[in-house]
């Protein structure tokens, strides 16, 4: 881990001194992502469950929200916060033990999944015309808890992961100039160690005025491990957003 960050705050300095927008720019939105889930989950027993077919776990909702600043300043990085909260629930059967929950035969649970994280990312404009690319580097604090309880008993398991993770930054965007419309495709990355996260996302968008309006595919996936409790899901799934940028 220390290599990658060496090396992605090595290219940011390289990329400082030629890449700074021209302009002061502010932009905030909101969207809602109409995500699935799948993948597994163990915890300190060395229990697992599918959160797909055993728990049977739907979207409920989800907030997402973004603001940015970007600066003529040379050297000096832009800045953007991104606030994803992604909360599922479902009715499943257990057909083995897992965490406090002891299983003679299939059982019903009710679970509960909240994922929330916040990222601090700090980038540079390294084009900025009518193709746009930034590289970055993103401070992501992640935070996630699986409450699975039995019907009708006080058997219940939790799994728990709560890490701050360093993530590289990529976003690239064409423009068609002259028509407000544009696509484009942004992430974060990491690998080390066994564990990994990806969070990317590709659009279509639409500017006029200080209204900006996406439309697109999001997919994150997670397989990080937090002392005996471990998180290997996906989830993905169609968002849209609105916003304004000035």
């Amino acid at each position: 881990m220390r290599n990658l960050i060496v090396a992605a705050g090595g290219s940011l300095l390289l990329a400082a001194p030629f890449a700074h927008a021209d302009v002061v720019g502010l932009g905030a939105s909101v969207s809602y992502w109409d995500s699935e889930l799948t993948g597994e989950a163990a915890d300190k027993s060395g229990g697992e469950v599918d959160v797909e077919n055993d728990l049977d776990l739907e979207n409920d909702s989800n907030a997402n929200a973004s603001l940015y600043f970007e600066h003529p300043v040379p050297v000096l990085p832009n800045v953007r916060l991104n606030y994803t909260l992604v909360q599922q629930s479902g009715r499943g059967e257990l057909g083995a033990d897992f965490g406090g929950i002891d299983v003679a035969s299939g059982v019903d649970v009710q679970s509960e999944l909240d994922l929330e994280q916040l990222d601090f990312t700090l980038y540079y404009e390294v084009l900025d015309n009518w193709v746009n690319l930034d590289l970055g580097l993103t401070a992501r604090d992640l935070s996630g808890e699986l409450v699975v309880r039995q019907v009708g008993t006080t058997q219940v398991s939790k799994t728990e992961v709560d890490a701050v993770l360093p993530m590289g930054y990529l976003a690239a965007r064409f423009d068609l100039p002259l028509t407000g419309v544009s696509i484009g495709a942004e992430g974060n990355f990491v690998s080390y160690s066994g564990d990994s996260l990806h969070d990317f996302n590709a659009y279509g968008q639409f500017e006029m005025a200080v209204i900006q309006l996406r439309a697109g595919y999001r997919q994150m996936s997670i397989d990080y491990e937090d002392d005996d409790d471990r998180l290997d899901v996906e989830i993905d799934g169609p968002f849209v957003s609105a916003g304004v940028v000035f």
